[in-house]
């Protein structure tokens, strides 16, 4: 009957640990400025917001480079990255690894967009997305739509990593239509 109890205990604090802690309130909301940065990608080539003003941008944050949630939204935004190119809209991925991780990602898996390094966790935090478990910070999977202008569109809490490029892609059309 303990191990029983231990068990319900810890798949209980499981549960909590991985329960994503949004404020939504902490998150940039649609129709404000996007908060600036100035990170590397896996080139080692600086990038800020200001690089795709006059574009729309699609910036995607996610957990960890190399699992499998992270792969398969890396992924889908490869395969999609030309529809989104014809739609207007760059994209770039951010998350708390490193240049060098970021470089083996993207070599593994031909990314053809910017992979941001944010490190020091400065930019995540200001996205309202940073996450820790067990001592452990991660950027939650979060993606922002910034219009042409350095606002934010549309925000995306929680994604599916399967779904989140076609989402965005629907929304960018939607979007577009009703600017004049």
């Amino acid at each position: 009957m303990r191990r029983l109890s231990v068990l319900f205990a810890l798949t209980l604090l499981c549960g909590l640990l991985a329960a994503p802690a949004f404020a939504d309130d902490a998150l940039p909301q649609a129709g404000t400025a996007a908060p600036a940065f100035r990170l590397q990608d896996q080139n080692g080539h600086w990038r800020s917001p200001d690089d795709y003003h006059g574009h729309w941008l699609v910036l995607y944050f996610y957990p960890k480079d190399f699992t499998p949630g992270c792969t398969t939204e890396v992924c889908t935004f490869r395969d999609d990255v030309a529809k989104l190119r014809q739609a207007g809209a760059s994209v770039v991925g951010v998350s708390l690894d490193d240049v060098k991780s970021h470089a083996d990602f993207a070599a593994k898996y031909h990314v053809p967009f910017p992979l941001l390094a944010d490190s020091d966790r400065k930019t995540a935090s200001e996205y309202g997305v940073l996450g820790s478990m067990v001592g452990m910070h991660y950027a939650k999977r979060t993606t922002f739509l910034i219009d042409p202008q350095g606002k934010i569109a549309k925000v995306y809490v929680n994604v599916d990593p399967k779904a989140n490029s076609s989402q965005v892609l629907a929304d960018l059309a939607g979007l577009q239509k009703a600017t004049p």
